[in-house]
């Protein structure tokens, strides 16, 4: 908990429980988890929090640079602790698993594309579509 605190005061935000019990369910997590999976990993610790709490938390974070918000198309958005480095994701199409890739080619945002030079890209969302080794296998 003292983490979670310390990481929301160094952001500038207030702490609070939902926002400390999200931040540590996202910082615990094994991977992408939405957040019905994050709500329910962060009431272990509040007792009580409903979807749209979670939701609040989970823009609030968001914002502040504490976490990112995957946008993956068929799927809920996903969350994950920021690293500030500008991965992307394998999807597999069998199970849905998803797994962070690193960034495809030379230095962020990881592409070159063919705008006129007034555009300035700041990050590139790449997501690999295929089938994992588990689901190969069967």
């Amino acid at each position: 908990m003292e983490l979670a605190a310390a990481r929301l005061r160094k952001a500038g935000m207030r702490v609070t429980a939902p926002r400390m019990a999200v931040l540590m369910a996202v910082s615990d997590s094994p991977g992408h988890l939405d957040a019905e999976a994050l709500r329910e990993r962060a009431q272990r610790v509040t007792g009580g929090l409903s979807l749209q709490a979670t939701y609040n938390v989970l823009r609030a974070l968001t914002d502040a640079g504490l976490i990112r918000c995957t946008q993956i198309a068929g799927h809920p958005a996903r969350y994950e602790v920021e690293n500030h480095d500008n991965h992307h994701h394998f999807v597999c199409r069998s199970c849905g698993a998803i797994r962070d890739v690193e960034c495809a080619v030379g230095a962020a945002p990881c592409m070159e594309p063919q705008l006129p030079k007034e555009y300035a890209v700041q990050e590139a969302a790449v997501t690999f579509w295929g089938v994992c080794p588990d689901c190969r296998i069967t």
